[in-house]
C-alpha cells in the first residue's frame, strides 16, 4: 500500500510515455528554481538551513504553479531523505497511518521520510494534530503545500513547530526565463512576434506551469508564420482569474479595495473593484462592503456618502447585472474622492467600551420621568431644565451617570462638514464651562 504514496527517484526513467513540458523541465537542483531567491538564496531562511545541515519542518505557501512541489522534492534530494508525497484531499486517516508506519520503519533503520502534503489545509484539526508525534520523535520532516493563509487554516500547534515560508508568484522576467528555458528544451524559438511573446507571459498570470501548458499548445501548431498578439489571443483563452469568493484571495482584494478607497485613491479603487467582479464576486456583496465603508471611513465628513451607496446598491436591484454595476463604480469613486473621517466610527468604539466598564451605572435622576407620585418622592426629574425654555437653546446640564467622570468620545476632524460640526461641538463646550462654573 506504501506505493501509493512513495515517489519514486528522481531523474530514474520511469515514465515511459510522452512528458509535458512542464515535467521535461523540472528542475533538477534548488538553484535551477526561477523567481524564488528570497526563500532559495545563500543568504535566505532555506538556504540558511541547508548550508548549516539542519531542516526544519516547513510550511510552503503561495499561490499555483510557483515550484511548491519541486521544492519539497529537491530538499529530499539535497538531504538524502526519502520522498514520501499525498494529498489532503485524497488521503484518509487509514492512509495517513501507513505512511506513518513507513516512516518508522525507514526510520528505525537510519533512513529519514520527507513527507510532502500539497493542499494541507484540507485536513481537519485532528488530522493536523496527528502529525505532530511523528515530527516530534524525528519519525518524519514535514514540509506542507498551502494556496491559503496558514494563519486562518493550520493549527497553532502544528505552525509552532513549522516554520512558514512564503513563495511569490513569478513575475514577467521570471516567466521570461522559463519561456527561455522551454525554448532551448524544445530547440526552437516561440513563434511570435514581440508584443504577443509579452501577451502570452501575462496570460500565465505568474503560474510558471501555466505558462508550460500554454507554450506546449502553442508549439502543437503548425504555423508558417510568427503569430501577433490578436492571432496569439484569438487561439488561446487567458488563464482563469485566480479567485476564491470563500479564501484568502477574497479577502486580500477586499481589503485592497478598502485601503485604496480609505487612501483617496479613485483609480485605484476601481481597479481592485474591477478585479473582484471579473473574478466572479457578487456585486451585493461589494454594495454592502462599499455602505460599510461610507459609514467608517468617511462618516459626518460627508454624510451623502452613505446616500450614494444605498441609491447604487438600490440601482443595482433594479437594473441588475452589468448595467448596475455601473452604478457600484461610481460609489466607489464618491468614496475615494470624499473627505474622510472616522471620527464618529472612534466615538462609537469607545462608547460601547464605557458602556461595558459603567454598565450598571444608573441615569441621573433629574433626566428620568416620573409618570407615578412614588417616582416623583424619589427625585424622578426634578431639577431637570426644558432646553427649548432656554434663551439660547441649551441648558447645558449633565446627562451621564452622576458618579461617572464625564468622557469625551466624538472629537470631529478639521474636514467637509465635520469642520462645521467640530464648530457646533466647541460651542456647546464652552457654553457648558460657562453655565456649570
Amino acid at each position: 500500500m506504501a506505493d501509493l504514496f512513495d515517489s519514486a527517484p528522481l531523474g530514474d526513467g520511469v515514465a515511459k510515455g510522452p512528458r509535458p513540458l512542464a515535467d521535461k523541465l523540472r528542475p533538477q537542483a534548488l538553484t535551477d528554481v526561477i523567481g524564488q531567491e528570497q526563500v532559495l538564496g545563500a543568504e535566505a531562511p532555506l538556504g540558511v538551513m541547508l548550508q548549516a545541515g539542519v531542516l526544519s519542518s516547513l510550511v510552503l505557501w503561495g499561490p499555483p504553479g510557483v515550484g511548491k512541489t519541486t521544492i519539497a522534492r529537491l530538499l529530499a534530494k539535497e538531504t538524502d531523505m526519502h520522498f514520501v508525497q499525498i494529498s489532503a484531499i485524497f488521503t484518509g486517516v487509514a492512509d495517513l497511518k501507513k505512511v506513518f508506519e513507513a516512516a518508522k520503519h525507514r526510520h528505525a533503520n537510519g533512513q529519514g521520510t520527507l513527507l510532502f502534503v500539497d493542499e494541507i489545509h484540507r485536513f481537519n484539526k485532528a488530522q493536523q494534530d496527528g502529525f505532530l508525534p511523528f515530527m516530534e520523535d524525528g519519525t518524519i520532516l514535514l514540509v506542507g503545500a498551502t494556496t491559503e493563509n496558514p494563519s486562518f487554516e493550520l493549527n497553532a500547534a502544528l505552525l509552532s513547530r513549522a516554520q512558514v515560508m512564503v513563495l511569490k508568484r513569478l513575475e514577467l522576467a521570471d516567466l521570461e526565463r522559463l519561456a527561455q528555458r522551454a525554448e532551448k528544451e524544445l530547440g526552437r524559438a516561440l513563434p511570435l512576434k514581440g508584443p504577443a511573446r509579452e501577451a502570452l507571459l501575462e496570460m500565465a498570470d505568474g503560474d510558471g506551469r501555466a505558462l508550460l501548458n500554454l507554450i506546449e499548445q502553442l508549439c502543437a501548431w503548425k504555423l508558417e508564420t510568427p503569430l501577433d498578439t490578436e492571432g496569439l489571443s484569438s487561439r488561446l483563452m487567458r488563464r482563469a482569474i485566480k479567485y476564491d469568493k470563500s479564501g484568502d484571495e477574497h479577502y486580500n482584494l477586499i481589503s485592497a479595495l478598502h485601503k485604496s478607497i480609505r487612501g483617496s485613491d479613485p483609480d485605484a479603487a476601481l481597479y481592485w473593484f474591477a478585479r473582484m467582479l471579473e473574478g466572479g464576486e457578487d456585486p451585493r456583496y461589494l454594495a454592502r462592503r462599499l455602505t460599510r465603508m461610507a459609514v467608517e471611513d468617511i462618516g459626518l465628513a460627508d454624510p451623502k456618502a452613505q446616500e450614494q451607496c444605498l441609491q447604487s446598491w438600490q440601482t443595482y436591484e433594479r437594473l441588475g447585472s452589468p448595467e448596475g454595476e455601473l452604478a457600484l463604480a461610481q460609489a466607489v469613486i464618491y468614496l475615494a474622492l470624499a473627505p474622510k473621517s472616522n471620527a464618529a466610527y472612534v466615538a462609537y468604539k469607545a462608547a460601547r467600551k464605557e458602556a461595558k466598564r459603567t454598565g450598571s451605572a444608573s441615569p441621573p435622576k433629574h433626566i428620568l420621568n416620573a409618570p407615578t407620585s412614588l417616582m416623583e418622592e424619589q427625585g424622578y426629574g426634578e431639577g431637570y431644565a426644558y432646553d427649548h425654555d432656554e434663551e439660547d437653546g441649551f441648558s447645558g446640564q449633565n446627562y451621564f451617570p452622576d458618579d461617572m467622570k464625564r468622557p469625551v468620545l466624538y472629537q470631529p476632524v478639521e474636514r467637509g462638514f465635520e469642520r462645521d460640526l467640530k464648530k457646533r461641538v466647541d460651542w456647546f463646550v464652552k457654553q457648558r464651562a460657562r453655565k456649570n462654573s
